[in-house]
């Protein structure tokens, strides 16, 4: 969904579902669903009617990474290991005991990375790389 936002944040009037499905190869329902939690987080709204469909309404300078994961993916970073469905098992205690504090230090350091960076680099770094191209001559 990252290169979705950054897109929309570039392009003028509103993108469908359709045409993110297309950039994406995946099916509308599916952006549809997804974009739902991106608008509930207030980072994008719909637009109805004719010439409508998804547009950016946050700035990009407060809307971090993490942020974006959230909306999008939940809670959870990782989805291994600290499950308690049988908690009398040894096998899942053993697990579960190896993984804690692994999965512990690793989800803080990466929630602390992505909330650092904001959809703003990403756009600029993007802007950047536009104009390198442009400016780049062809070859004969």
């Amino acid at each position: 969904m990252l290169h979705v936002l950054l897109h929309m944040a570039r392009h003028e009037g509103a993108m469908t579902s359709e045409t993110i499905a297309g950039m994406l190869g995946t099916n509308p329902v599916v952006i549809r669903r997804t974009m739902a939690g991106l608008r509930d987080a207030g980072y994008v709204r719909s637009e109805k009617g004719h010439g409508g469909g998804w547009v950016i309404a946050a700035d990009l300078e407060t809307v971090s990474l993490l942020d974006v994961h959230r909306a999008v993916g939940g809670p959870r970073i990782f989805t291994i290991g600290n499950e308690h469905s049988h908690p009398e098992c040894a096998v899942e205690q053993a697990v579960n005991e190896a993984l804690q504090d692994v999965l512990a230090d690793a989800e803080a350091l990466l929630v602390a990375r992505l909330g650092a960076v904001k959809l703003a680099e990403l756009a600029r770094n993007f802007d950047a790389r536009c104009t390198t191209e442009r400016d780049r001559p062809l070859l004969s």
